[in-house]
């Protein structure tokens, strides 16, 4: 769809939200301006002029996770409970339209992060409402909006040039059984709040907003972090029963992440610098085969006691693992041992912030067992930690016998914006 074939042009995508012409202005909307802060009433200002994402707040209902900052938020915030995160292809072949979505994707994401409804036109019971609704009276709740980009869109709309090295559809790894509808996709919304409607209000929002310039190409629902973001945070289980994340990077390890998690001068796109590659996997637990395991069985498999978390060669959850430690002639963390093979001992340092979800889609028809496990997100400075890690789990893992990966995509998350920047001028560089 083009600007001249009847399709939307800037100037009616931004009329039809009341973002042209008089009103609140694009300009106006990106800016610290008075009339921005009286629409989105902008936050927590640090020194240098933008938001600082508490990274190590408690999540409260009314807690409001600041937009803009030198990372976008949703990466290191403190992970929330419930997640909504959407693929999108793009199915306009105008720039124009693109830049027009993403600009208006950044001033709704921006007002519905602070618990506002996406900004009014003038009301007009003729016109459907510019916002669905669902969250009116509800709390932030620490909604996050992350956007990302997938490989493919950097074909096209002149971003060749734009496009980092390093981003390549993930090749064939062991273990894939993967559904084409469950992968891949131009751009990605990573949509988490602690209240499950104020996270789907969010994607079902940007969708309505990018009609006719972008479709869904899937959709994901978590409920339950599967990991802890920052040192505050217990560590939570997934559906195998085991704690998960023990060892995940935390938000306050500034060190550990920018070596392994935020993309530096190394890369060959400076207006990176900031971001990350996000890796999602959809990795479907076979449940009823995983209960019918031994406690042994299943401990032998991760690596850890099931109740308090502690590696085999430890007694509490924190104690580091002793990979070395044998016990009757055997190694006691045996050598397929999830945590073993997972370990940056193991893969020469490589180190990732996990940030998934547990995730349950009813049942499989064909076999009448339940369709339920992991949704698997990971932030890296380079996407070459996961492919190495992964190649490595899918051929010696123990626990491969009883899981299967049925989904697989790859963004790169630009940093965060500053006063001024939407996502359109980020994405297109102007």
């Amino acid at each position: 769809m083009t600007e001249a074939s009847g399709g939307v042009t800037r100037r009616r995508f931004l009329g039809g939200l009341g973002l042209a012409g008089g009103g609140l202005g694009i300009a106006a909307a990106f800016t610290g301006g008075s009339a921005a802060g009286a629409v989105l009433g902008l936050v927590d200002r640090s020194p240098d002029g933008r938001s600082e994402q508490a990274a190590g707040a408690v999540s409260t209902p009314g807690r409001v996770v600041p937009f803009r900052g030198r990372h976008q938020a949703g990466i290191i915030t403190p992970a929330q409970d419930r997640l909504v995160f959407g693929a999108f292809d793009v199915v306009t072949d105008s720039a124009g339209a693109l830049r027009d979505v993403l600009d208006a994707w950044t001033i709704a994401a921006e007002a519905m992060t602070q618990g506002r409804s996406v900004p009014a036109d003038d009301g007009s019971p003729q016109a459907p409402p510019t916002d669905t609704g669902e969250a009116l009276g509800l709390p932030p709740a620490a909604l996050t909006v992350t956007i990302g980009y997938g490989p493919r869109l950097f074909a096209r709309f002149g971003l060749a040039t734009r496009r980092p090295s390093a981003l390549a559809e993930l090749p064939p790894l062991p273990g894939d059984r993967l559904d084409p509808a469950r992968c891949g996709g131009d751009i990605c919304i990573q949509a988490c709040s602690d209240d499950p409607q104020v996270a789907f209000h969010a994607v079902r929002n940007v969708t309505r907003l990018g009609r006719g310039v972008v479709v869904l190409r899937w959709l994901q629902l978590g409920f339950g972090r599967t990991s802890s973001t920052t040192t505050g945070q217990q560590t939570p289980r997934n559906l195998m029963g085991f704690k998960d994340g023990t060892r995940n990077l935390r938000a306050d390890d500034t060190a550990a992440l920018d070596r392994h998690v935020w993309i530096g001068t190394e890369t060959d796109q400076p207006w990176l610098i900031g971001g990350s590659y996000l890796v999602a996997r959809r990795i479907r637990m076979l449940i009823e085969a995983w209960d019918r395991a031994s406690l042994s069985e299943q401990e032998r498999v991760i690596g850890r006691r099931k109740v308090s978390g502690a590696p085999l060669t430890g007694s509490r959850e924190y104690d580091p693992p002793d990979f070395s430690a044998v016990r009757a002639g055997e190694l006691v963390i045996p050598s397929d041992a999830h945590i073993r093979l997972a370990s940056p001992e193991h893969n020469a340092g490589r180190r990732m912030l996990r940030r998934g979800y547990s995730y349950t889609d009813g049942i499989d028809l064909s076999t009448g067992e339940l369709d339920a496990g992991l949704f698997f997100i990971s932030f890296h400075k380079d996407p070459a930690t996961f492919i190495a890690v992964q190649r490595i789990l899918g051929t010696q893992d123990a626990l491969r016998e009883y899981i299967v990966h049925t989904g697989s995509a790859l963004f790169v998350c630009p940093p965060g914006l500053q006063d001024g920047e939407s996502w359109g001028r980020q994405l297109f560089g102007a």
